[in-house]
């Protein structure tokens, strides 16, 4: 893991922004489509974790976004050419626009000064979707990536990140996947060739401790 030092310069708050992917009340709430994932997720302590972080980063000046997955009821748009898109299908919850399950899900609150962006397709928070424009637009050079899930859509955002031009911050313990032990190894042979890992009480650590001081 990186030292203090490094961490501060690489999140600065300046310059990253924080994004929460498919932190939803269908995903990770108690009505989740996916309750194995939602379990390990609370349990674990990573949808805690970036709750903490998201309310450091109101509090220290960070951009927060939320990527949420969603789909039309009649499936315009959306992706039938993987496996999980079908079995998704058969879900006694489905991820409907305007409907509970894409909601922030507890305890991660939304500010107002957040910005939501909701995808209709793909497995990716970035691919085809405006959360890169925001970023440039934003100054972005940091994206911290948190939430679910370590198997799919987590890898997705950080190698887009990264093909993109970003840095990408991953604090291991915000993010979550099913078995659980698939998380601290996806982290160890995958996103650490990659990324910069670390934890959400180092980088709360930079984001709550004044520049200079």
């Amino acid at each position: 893991m990186p030292s203090y030092e490094q961490l501060r310069e690489i999140v600065d708050p300046a310059t990253t922004v924080l994004l929460t992917v498919e932190c939803q009340q269908g995903v990770v709430g108690t009505e989740s489509a996916l309750p194995e994932l939602a379990e390990e997720a609370e349990a674990s302590g990573a949808l805690a974790n970036v709750a903490r972080l998201v309310s450091a980063a109101h509090h220290s000046g960070v951009q927060v976004v939320h990527a949420v997955a969603e789909r039309r009821p009649d499936g315009r748009g959306a992706n039938s050419n993987a496996r999980i898109f079908r079995a998704a299908e058969r879900l006694p919850v489905r991820q409907l626009c305007g409907t509970k399950a894409v909601r922030i899900a507890p305890p991660v609150e939304v500010a107002e000064e957040d910005l939501v962006v909701r995808r209709l397709h793909g497995l990716s928070p970035l691919a085809g979707t405006d959360v890169d424009p925001l970023l440039r637009n934003l100054g972005c050079r940091t994206l911290v990536v948190t939430g679910v899930s370590a198997n799919v859509a987590i890898p997705n955002a950080v190698f887009d990140a990264v093909n993109l031009g970003y840095t990408a911050v991953v604090p291991a313990d915000a993010i979550a996947g099913v078995p659980a032990e698939y998380t601290p190894a996806v982290v160890r042979n995958t996103l650490a060739l990659v990324a910069t890992v670390t934890s959400t009480r180092d980088v709360l650590g930079v984001w709550r401790r004044p520049r200079g001081a």
